[in-house]
């Protein structure tokens, strides 16, 4: 647990869910879609794949902070001349879910188990890339936590982060750390897979880091490198199984993490 005083929202935050007993709070990209939104506008509308992967790099490394290097991304999007409503229907197109999301989804829906989306990410554009792939009432019921943006009369825009003073941008241990402070918490998983995760990385009951074949992923990296227990999985469907045994009570969180994988 971190001392270091929470910093400044510019942006609410939904309820607690005091009265459940597992909550999930999950990535967006990459995590819950089977690529990340903001990569794919960078590699393809931005300044492209190599200078993203050196700018991962240097987050990695601690030389320079994920909120200076996110927003480099996108304004390199921006600056090339594409609107914000293009970027949406470009993602719309080409952004796909995670094939064992939707079970997952309606496993946690029928055990009232809340399923919190906590991205790095500009709220707009996940609001309709989940409408275009679940549908507007399934996606009305996800809670989203993010960052949001800022889309001038003229067309132009930039991020708008939620914890500007936060090296993170969008700091996702507070979306964590107040149910620690409830008298009966809930038992948190939490499911990421990039360098905007590293912030929650600690603070999770179960943090579940998705690997994929031919991918960075550079959460599992840095939690190999600092040691932080974990479980990886492949898709949500392998990830389902896990839960369900800590859920049902046939497994304990430390007997899941000591395995370190879902199978």
């Amino acid at each position: 647990m971190s001392s270091a005083p929470a910093p400044e929202s510019t942006l609410p935050y939904p309820p607690l869910h005091k009265d459940k007993n597992f909550v999930v709070l999950s990535d967006w990209d990459g995590t819950i879609t089977n690529y990340d939104s903001n990569d794919y506008l960078t590699d393809n509308l931005g300044f492209g794949k190599d200078k993203r992967r050196e700018g991962n790099v240097e987050i990695l490394s601690g030389r320079v902070t994920f909120r200076d290097a996110f927003r480099e991304m996108l304004e390199s999007v921006a600056n090339n001349g594409h609107t914000f409503d293009e970027c949406k229907d470009v993602l719309k197109k080409n952004i796909k879910l995670d094939p064992g999301f939707k079970d997952f989804y309606q496993y946690c829906k029928a055990h009232d188990i809340p399923v919190i989306i906590v991205s790095s990410g500009m709220a707009p554009l996940i609001r309709a890339v989940l409408s275009a792939l679940i549908g507007d009432d399934e996606a009305q019921e996800i809670e989203i936590i993010s960052n949001d943006v800022d889309v001038k009369p003229d067309g132009s825009w930039a991020i708008k982060y939620r914890h500007p003073t936060s090296g993170f941008g969008h700091d996702k241990s507070q979306a964590i750390l107040p149910y620690r402070q409830l008298a009966n918490p809930p038992t948190l998983f939490f499911f990421g897979d990039g360098v905007s995760d590293m912030s929650a990385a600690r603070h999770a009951d179960l943090l579940f880091v998705k690997v994929k074949p031919d991918s960075d992923n550079d959460l599992a990296a840095y939690c190999r490198r600092e040691r932080i227990p974990h479980v990886e999985f492949g898709d949500f469907a392998h990830a389902l199984g896990v839960v369900r045994e800590v859920v049902e009570g046939r497994a304990g969180v430390a007997q899941v993490l000591a395995r370190g994988k879902a199978e």
